[in-house]
């Protein structure tokens, strides 16, 4: 029988992988909506997997666009394995996860290769940054410009 984490843990889960999608859209790439249909998008995929179990945890893998996508499918489904498109998606899809480890490790994430055969090309998120560590690209204290607010929003009291 499928068992999941607890409530709080997967809630730990889901934040963490908000965390993930939040600097991989911050380095400008296209992050795939959760629920999005596959057909119409490509970028970054970021899953939830709740199982109580080793291949639980928080996943990142690159999703080509619609229309590599199609051409690899249709050479391999016609077994045109010389055509170049095959080793083009390869290639791409290793340097986006190249470069997406390298992406959320800047910035504090602990990230490794899956090791798993039902996820081959992605990237298991170990950890965060450190709680209370704000992102590099939030808004520091300093950049606010709190001139126009005294006592509220209407800079009257009360």
């Amino acid at each position: 029988m499928f068992e999941r984490v607890g409530a709080e843990e997967s809630a730990a889960l889901r934040k963490l992988a908000r965390r993930v999608r939040d600097e991989l859209a911050a380095a400008g790439l296209p992050v795939v909506a959760p629920g999005l249909d596959p057909v119409l998008a490509g970028g970054a995929v970021v899953d939830t997997d709740d199982g109580a179990d080793a291949a639980g945890g928080v996943f990142v893998a690159w999703q080509a666009s619609p229309c590599l996508r199609d051409c690899a499918s249709r050479a391999f489904r016609l077994k045109q394995l010389d055509e170049p498109v095959l080793r083009h998606s390869s290639v791409v899809g290793a340097a986006m996860m190249q470069a997406m480890a390298q992406i959320l490790a800047s910035v504090g994430f602990s990230v490794e290769d899956a090791r798993d055969e039902y996820r081959p090309q992605q990237l298991r998120v170990l950890a965060g940054p450190l709680s209370g560590q704000r992102s590099v690209w939030s808004i520091r204290d300093d950049e606010l410009d709190l001139s126009g607010w005294q006592d509220g929003p209407t800079g009257g009291a009360g």
